[in-house]
């Protein structure tokens, strides 16, 4: 079972997650302070963190990073009430492999941990869009030979599928067929030597694509 610890500041809530979750991942840890979480994490080493973006000392973005910076290669999943853009952006940068409003369901939870996981992006359906615009218009023109062979269309749907999108909600977002899909990430796949939407979804996320 995958290794998840969790931190909120609301006991409540974080009582109520842990029940959720508890036939689904294996729940290592808890805490709803910062400096508890932090040290916590250190020690138990857990491949998933739950954690909430506003709370005292630092909150959500103080645990991303003191933690990111021992490069132990623990994945943060941001869940929270908030669902405005800074906050979705903030956690972003510090380091999140992906952001969550606590309306979800609790099925939808366990994938999203499942998805981060495995190396994936995920964001709440609302949130994606205007994560994805904030980075295109903040990121610098930068020279990817990788990146720089797709195509336009073939760098949108890159884009979908790293944050987490079906083929066929691509296909609906980007008004193409789903074969047409299948057809542009055959050839991402092809042109980035990669075998898998899981390993594309990675190498999305690693250049901050999504």
């Amino acid at each position: 079972m995958m290794r998840v610890f969790l931190v909120d500041d609301h006991e409540l809530f974080l009582t109520g997650v842990r029940t959720e979750l508890a036939n689904h991942v294996d729940v290592v840890g808890w805490a709803s302070d910062v400096d508890e979480a932090i040290e916590a994490i250190r020690d138990l080493r857990p491949e998933v963190v739950l954690v909430d973006v506003h709370m005292p000392g630092g909150g959500g973005l103080a645990v991303i990073k003191n933690i990111s910076e021992d490069d132990t290669g623990v994945r943060f999943l941001a869940l929270s009430v908030s669902d405005k853009a800074e906050d979705v952006i903030a956690m972003i940068r510090a380091g999140a492999r992906g952001y969550v409003t606590k309306s979800i369901s609790p099925a939808d939870l366990v994938d999203s941990i499942a998805r981060i996981a495995n190396g994936d992006a995920v964001f709440s359906p609302r949130l994606a869009g205007f994560v994805l615009d904030a980075f295109a218009e903040s990121a610098p023109e930068v020279f990817d030979p990788e990146l720089d062979q797709l195509t336009t269309r073939e760098r949108e749907v890159l884009r979908q599928i790293a944050r987490g999108y079906t083929y066929k909600q691509v296909a609906s977002r980007l008004s193409i067929s789903v074969k047409t899909v299948e057809t542009h990430v055959s050839a991402v796949l092809r042109k980035l030597q990669l075998s898998s939407r899981y390993e594309l979804a990675r190498w999305a996320s690693d250049r901050r694509i999504v």
